[in-house]
């Protein structure tokens, strides 16, 4: 018989706690928002706007408009059908008040009312009202304008009349609770992005959107829809025609539209949506349409002599080089995989895009014989590109072993080999090399040193850019492979750290290095294996006392607790080499005293046309960059 320490605290039924109402979202706000920080804030916005949203697709309204307001407060304003607010049957009590503070309450469940929604989680209007400090909502219909207001989620009065109304919406506007949030400040620009998005995902729609903090006020309406989100997409590329293939059909009670558009680099942008909702890890019908584009166009490449026989074919990867793409599904009752809804998981929706992309796209390709031949010629070039990689990849493997072990010969690796504990520094030049495999912890800490930039991967092929040494040497210290080879179960190390200099040329070399890994291996970056150490600009001593700086700003506030500027020597750090072993480690790479940044992308179709602006082929669109955000540079080394 085990015997218990008289220290264990009894178990019984006193010890089940059941949170009533809201206060399961107010004690545990990630399970509901994902997370508590900025992301999981803004979240709070998408869910109000997402409400809206729903309302345009059951072609109930056309006009919204989102404020943020001085006083920390968000406000969003509709022209939909307004809220219910009559009593409830089962709960007798103003229906708007159900909704607002009850879990899983809404019509997002009822088929009638809404056909389609992004919001059948549960996640919804109720969860934003639980962590905010105050919600107000006004709500017009019946001829009346109702109001009723609450705090951390609970009602402070009964609903209202508080005047006539001629038309019809809901307005509500929210505090967050700084309590239950690790910030409450808004991000405009995050806002704006996806505001837009939804813009072009709902043609019929026009956002409007305030800040009442700067006084910006913008207009989002994109009559086009989803090609004209292609279009954007591709603004910095040289496309192959104009304007974007469209496609649109239906299957069974699934609606689909694609928007596709090849250009001339090698790089693959797919976004796909599901009742506007991105799914960012893609599911069935990504899976569907993908499969839709190989086959199809494999059926036109035979009939036209383009390949020959079945031995022969065009893969998926040789069908997507150089594809922009936006898919958006609207699905009666979407399955997602996981509480972010990164996934979709209903198994019939790939059947319903295959089919719809194959017979739609084959008649646009009948049709359409001039845009068919560029997008097989681009394809079959890919193919012999690919072959091409195939024999290159042999090579370096074939090199490696025969070289000993196939690790490269500059790679100081690590004790360890538990990836979990293992870090890869990236470091620019063979000084700061030497410097970083002096002070790094050899039990866990490995150190790759390279020798000048390495190849922009957003103007190469994959058999050019494996003919790149430093590219190799990557690689293959990395371990997971590129492009379709990918597979993360060979990460080596499970923290990938760049560390370059805090200039010109150490930002070219990360936004390269970032380039080939957004590119050509963006599980590391979706899955958070890739990181940017913060490397100190200054070293400020005063007798015994030392002090560190990663910026203008933090110097000067060290400057005055050290009395000002008399007796301190300022060392102002060009480059990571200019540190000592001992200096490198204290402020950059022992964990407990460094600063990593961990490297996201929040907004992909963002992230593609910034990589495709900044490292692209077209000159224009990066001048104009250039030009627009040349006055936001405060720190410029030159």
């Amino acid at each position: 018989m085990v015997q218990h320490s008289l220290n264990v605290p009894a178990y019984d039924a006193s010890s089940i706690q059941v949170l009533e109402g809201l206060q399961a979202v107010r004690r545990r706000p990630s399970m509901y928002i994902g997370s508590t920080d900025a992301r999981g804030l803004h979240h709070l916005v998408y869910e109000v706007v997402d409400n809206s949203i729903d309302e345009v697709l059951a072609g109930a309204c056309t006009e919204i408009e989102v404020t943020l307001y001085t006083d920390g407060s968000c406000g969003v304003r509709d022209d939909g059908r307004g809220i219910p607010i009559e009593e409830h049957p089962k709960y007798h009590r103003p229906t708007l008040e159900i909704v607002m503070t009850i879990l899983h309450a809404g019509s997002k469940f009822d088929r009638n009312t809404y056909k389609v929604s992004g919001g059948l989680h549960g996640v919804g209007v109720h969860v934003v009202n639980a962590l905010s400090e105050w919600f107000e909502v006004r709500v017009r219909r019946d001829g009346h304008e109702y109001f009723q207001r609450y705090e951390q989620g609970a009602p402070v009065a009964p609903l209202k009349v508080v005047g006539p109304a001629d038309a019809t919406g809901t307005e509500a506007r929210f505090k967050p609770d700084p309590t239950v949030l690790e910030t409450v400040v808004f991000d405009k620009d995050t806002i704006a992005r996806r505001l837009n998005e939804l813009s072009f995902l709902n043609a019929g729609v026009t956002i409007r959107f305030r800040d009442e903090r700067d006084g910006t006020d913008q207009t989002f309406h994109h009559a086009g829809g989803i090609t004209e989100f292609v279009e954007e997409l591709n603004q910095a590329s040289n496309v192959l025609y104009r304007p974007p293939i469209f496609l649109h059909t239906r299957r069974d009670t699934t609606d689909i539209e694609v928007a596709l558009q090849y250009n001339d680099g090698y790089n693959e942008t797919g976004l796909a949506f599901v009742n506007n909702i991105h799914t960012p890890d893609g599911g069935t019908h990504v899976v569907g349409l993908r499969a839709a584009l190989t086959r199809t166009l494999n059926d036109y490449a035979r009939q036209r002599g383009f390949v020959k026989g079945d031995r022969e074919s065009l893969t998926g990867e040789d069908v997507r080089e150089g594809l922009t793409s936006v898919l958006s599904v609207k699905v009666l009752e979407p399955q997602f995989e996981g509480q972010t809804k990164a996934r979709l998981g209903n198994s019939e929706v790939k059947g319903q895009v295959e089919s719809a992309v194959n017979e739609k796209l084959a008649e646009f390709l009948e049709e359409h014989p001039a845009v068919a031949q560029s997008l097989i010629v681009k394809a079959v070039q890919a193919s012999q590109a690919r072959e091409a990689a195939r024999k290159a990849r042999e090579l370096t493997r074939r090199k490696g072993l025969l070289e000993g072990g196939g690790l490269p010969g500059k790679l100081a690796d690590c004790h360890s080999k538990d990836p979990a504990q293992c870090e890869l520094f990236i470091v620019e030049g063979d000084s700061a090399g030497g410097t970083a495999k002096q002070g790094r912890d050899r039990e866990f800490q490995a150190i790759l040193p390279l020798r000048g930039k390495i190849l922009n991967v957003e103007k190469a092929r994959l058999d050019k850019m494996l003919q790149n040494e430093q590219i190799r040497d990557l690689i293959t210290a990395i371990g997971v492979g590129v492009g379709d080879e990918i597979d993360l179960s060979r990460l080596r190390y499970h923290k990938i750290i760049l560390m370059t200099d805090a200039d010109v040329d150490g930002s070219h070399i990360r936004t390269l290095l970032l380039t080939l890994f957004h590119r050509k291996m963006p599980v590391l970056i979706t899955e958070g294996h890739v990181f940017i150490a913060q490397a100190p600009l200054y070293r400020l001593q005063k007798g015994t006392k030392v002090a560190y700086a990663y910026s203008d700003e933090e110097r000067d506030r060290e400057l005055t607790e050290l009395g000002g500027t008399k007796g301190v020597v300022i060392q102002r750090y060009k480059g990571l080499g200019e540190m000592n072993a001992s200096q490198l480690a204290e402020t950059t790479m022992r964990p407990g005293s460094r600063t990593l940044l961990r490297v996201t992308v929040e907004d992909a179709g963002r992230a593609n046309e910034l990589f495709q602006i900044l490292m692209g082929e077209e000159v224009e669109p990066r001048r104009l960059y250039i030009q627009e955000h040349a006055v936001e540079v405060t720190n410029l080394d030159i």
